[in-house]
């Protein structure tokens, strides 16, 4: 079973999901499966924008590995994100997938993707089943938050609208990807009604640092099969790709480091990283192959084909040098080994938020009782990405979207089967 099996409610319930995301859709599938009348409202002519546009390489779900693994990847996870995840994990999503015709495998990586890989296939396979369960939707409804009686407020058409459900459920998502529906503007409303947010920072995020114009000529070019390492007290190393951009450094080994690094930028102002360009290829190898002499190669030929790296790897090399004061003419083989083996890369900034995969902070935990209902106000419940948690790439960030989706669906049953319904703010 895909969702444990659920009394359904005697009729008459009602529950507004705020936010067209996975959270919000996978909690609007739960409560009517319930027996609940759902209204879905989006600020967005469409649903699902955001989640669109992730599948747009592939849609990475989740991952495959043993949950136990999977779980600490998200650094020091509270019970109640542990507890969301455990009774809704990687193998009941894959089910929930399969059940919609989208049957999944798992990739080289071990990440999880539909066969079809897109998002689109799912999509519309769910709106449909959300339709025949009799959710309605209401797209153009922008939530302003609470009108005086405590209802909820949303405009559409410039118009104020009213509504006043028996339960709430908000998932309006983060604060990146702004232009598809997720501004995080719903932070100032909590806020106000003295909800503790966690500032809404970036993450799987990148970061900028002061090429040389000759570095930025690279831009859009990757460096493949590295290694990036970074920490002090607890040093972290990421094996992947990572991009070079006109003005700093994206892609996967990167967004992996991303949130010690942001962290530490955050502080200081800037930090280091390290990449190991040929982390395959031992120091003492590599101190042999660039210890021979080079005749009448120039240095650039001889570097190029002793390693094999790219003109832009090389070039970051040249910068890695100058960072430390030196040039790659004034070093030795074994010395341009372990350069190559660890070249710095300052970092002096962080990309903006709007621009990130995904946003750290959000709503408090504490701010939160065991069904995720705000302890403020009976009857709103809060899911997905508008939580004070993060994770990396690799099928994390929607597995425990869809998890605390169905977590707060399943503590919205639970309060309308037991107690008075009031989402009223007072």
């Amino acid at each position: 079973m895909t969702f444990p099996d659920i009394d359904r409610l005697p009729e008459g319930k009602t529950a507004a999901i705020i936010g067209g995301g996975p959270a919000g859709l996978i909690a609007a599938e739960v409560l009517a499966r319930a027996g609940v009348a759902v209204t879905v409202y989006d600020q967005m002519p469409s649903l699902g924008r955001k989640f669109l546009m992730a599948g747009r390489g592939g849609l990475n779900l989740t991952h495959s590995e043993e949950l136990p693994l999977f779980l600490a990847r998200y650094g020091d996870i509270v019970p109640l994100l542990r507890r969301a995840i455990e009774e809704f994990p990687p193998s009941a999503l894959r089910a929930w997938s399969d059940g919609l015709g989208q049957a999944t495998f798992v990739g080289s990586s071990g990440r999880v993707f539909p066969q079809t890989l897109k998002t689109s296939p799912l999509l519309r396979t769910w709106l449909l089943r959300l339709g025949n369960l009799g959710v309605k939707t209401k797209l153009h409804h922008r939530w302003e938050g609470f009108d005086a009686d405590g209802n909820l407020r949303f405009v559409a058409d410039r118009k104020d609208v009213s509504v006043a459900p028996d339960v709430v459920v908000l998932a309006l998502g983060g604060a990146s990807w702004a232009r598809l529906g997720s501004d995080g503007k719903w932070a100032e409303i909590l806020a106000a009604q003295k909800i503790g947010i966690a500032p809404l920072l970036p993450t799987n995020c990148g970061f900028t640092a002061a090429w040389s114009d000759v570095l930025r000529r690279f831009e859009g070019t990757p460096l493949k099969r590295i290694s990036l390492t970074f920490g002090v007290r607890s040093v972290r190393s990421v094996r992947g790709e990572a991009m070079i951009t006109r003005d700093g450094l994206e892609g996967g080994a990167v967004y992996a480091l991303s949130s010690p690094i942001r962290d530490a930028i955050l502080k200081h102002g800037e930090t280091t990283v390290t990449i190991d360009l040929l982390p395959d290829v031992a120091l003492a190898k590599l101190s042999e192959r660039l210890s021979v002499p080079r005749g009448k190669q120039s240095l650039s030929n001889f570097l190029r084909k002793a390693t094999h790296l790219s003109p832009a790897a090389l070039s970051l090399v040249r910068e890695g040098a100058l960072i430390k004061g030196l040039t790659l003419a004034s070093l030795n083989g074994k010395d341009t080994a372990a350069l190559i083996k660890a070249v710095p890369v300052k970092l002096n900034g962080v990309q903006p938020l709007a621009t990130a995969i995904s946003t750290a902070g959000g709503i408090r935990f504490p701010e939160l009782d065991e069904g995720f209902m705000l302890k403020r106000y009976p009857g709103i419940f809060a899911a997905g990405e508008m939580l004070d948690w993060e994770a990396p790439t690799g099928g994390y960030l929607l597995q425990a979207t869809f998890a605390t989706g169905v977590a707060a669906a399943r503590g919205a049953i639970e309060f309308l089967r037991y107690s008075v319904p009031d989402v009223r703010t007072g």
